[in-house]
């Protein structure tokens, strides 16, 4: 047995889990459909708690911390006619607008948080990051 697949046992473990407890929390033995919309006074709290939770003036972040998001890696764009996208078959190869090399953008939830370079880890894909996006330029581009 391998790291991966011990790894992939804890992780159906935690999903398990976190199931059960949500199923507890609904109480109606049903996984689907228990999603509500959240009401604007619940919307509320949790947004005053984010703002003024932990007593100090920092935010409380563990409301946001399980939220998934997700990630993903660009290695370049280009754009084409509809007529030449139709054309593409199995060896056509797309030009794209990064020269071989350059550090990849990664992205979260659409976002560029950061740089980096493809690595190879345990024999799949992984990125090294090289330059990340400080937070405060960050909110900066959302506004």
């Amino acid at each position: 047995m391998s790291d991966d697949d011990v790894d992939q046992g804890d992780m159906a473990d935690e999903w398990a889990a976190a199931m059960e407890e949500q199923d507890i929390i609904d109480g109606d033995g049903d996984a689907e459909g228990d999603t509500a919309p959240m009401a604007l006074d619940e919307f509320e709290a949790v947004t005053a708690s984010l703002e003024h939770g932990g007593g100090e003036g920092n935010p409380n972040l563990d409301v946001i911390l399980d939220i998934p998001v997700s990630i993903s890696m660009e290695v370049g764009r280009t754009s084409i006619t509809i007529r030449n996208l139709l054309q593409l078959n199995q060896g056509s190869v797309i030009e794209l607008d990064r020269l071989a090399g350059e550090p990849l953008d990664v992205l979260v939830n659409g976002t560029l948080i950061a740089h980096g370079e493809v690595v190879v880890v345990n024999e799949k894909f992984g990125i090294r990051m090289t330059d990340v996006i400080s937070p405060s330029e960050r909110i900066n581009k959302l506004k």
